[in-house]
């Protein structure tokens, strides 16, 4: 494989066809760039140069060819070391991102975005509608890069994350529901089926459905759980039972749906930025910093 230094010291030769202008340009002695040309022919097997005590330097039949081809190999080799600078600082890559709905609802996704957007618009970014508990499986798997997420006490090894927003919740209910036309308080969640976006793990808004329990002073029925928000204030539409949700979630203004403030509950609904600790690329590293960049939101 040629030396890179030698096509340097060769193309500036045979660009200014002058061993002293050409030294000149590379900050080299003359002598030490009349050794590398020698080296390079050398190395070709072939003369490069018509060089004599007398004659202008000229470039042999080879030495034109090796001048195209040095060129374009030059150039290929800058922009890649300007590729993986860039790389490096972050300013290029790709990005895979998970997101729960209220992430886009409250504007926190929206806004960790446009932060990241002004200062790197070249990044590529890839973002997907996931629930928690699926984000952090992909988190750790390397899978993901970044999610917006409810938060948990416990996170898996190796994830970090902050949390960035909280607001309060409401009560999802059917339009002829009898809370919808009365204060919801905790006592009067006493009798009601709830609908609940729950997995298979404790954590989450069976949280907070143990603390209405509790203010109430009674025992919840065993809630229906699905999969999502969306589908869970479609049940409420179809008055299988009450929803718990953020405040934010009101934005969906599904048929035979109203929100209701819940007296009393000073719980709060949660939004946090996840991330690996380790073997994350520059280009991830600088979101989260825009995703965080503001601390955490003021409850609403």
């Amino acid at each position: 494989m040629l030396d890179t230094r030698q096509l340097h010291a060769f193309a500036a030769v045979a660009e200014t066809l002058h061993f002293g202008r050409a030294a000149d340009r590379l900050d080299i002695a003359q002598s030490a760039l009349s050794r590398q040309i020698r080296d390079l022919e050398e190395r070709l097997g072939t003369r490069l140069l018509n060089r004599g005590r007398r004659a202008a330097v000229s470039l042999t039949d080879a030495g034109r060819t090796l001048l195209e081809e040095a060129r374009v190999a030059l150039e290929a080799l800058e922009r890649a070391e300007r590729a993986a600078r860039r790389a490096g600082r972050g300013e290029v890559g790709r990005i895979e991102i998970g997101y729960v709905a209220s992430a886009a609802l409250t504007g926190v996704l929206p806004a960790a975005l446009g932060r990241f957007r002004t200062t790197h618009p070249e990044v590529v970014l890839e973002a997907s509608l996931q629930e928690t508990p699926s984000q952090l499986t992909a988190l750790a798997d390397g899978r993901l890069d970044v999610g917006f997420v409810r938060p948990r006490a416990l996170y898996p090894s190796g994830i970090d994350a902050r949390i960035l927003h909280e607001e309060a919740l409401l009560l999802a209910v059917h339009a002829r529901h009898p809370l919808a036309r009365r204060p919801v308080t905790l006592a009067r969640l006493a009798d009601e089926r709830f609908v609940l976006p729950q997995f298979d793990e404790s954590a989450g808004f069976a949280e907070h459905l143990a603390a209405l329990a509790r203010g109430g002073g009674f025992e919840p029925r065993a809630p229906i759980k699905v999969r999502d928000f969306i589908t869970a204030i479609a049940f409420a539409a179809a008055g299988y039972g009450v929803v718990p949700v953020p405040r934010s979630l009101a934005t969906l203004a599904l048929p035979d749906v109203v929100y209701r403030p819940i007296e009393g509950y000073a719980g709060t609904a949660q939004l946090a930025v996840a991330w690996r600790r380790q073997g994350l690329s520059p280009a991830a590293q600088a979101f989260v910093t825009a995703a965080t960049a503001r601390g955490e939101t003021p409850r609403r």
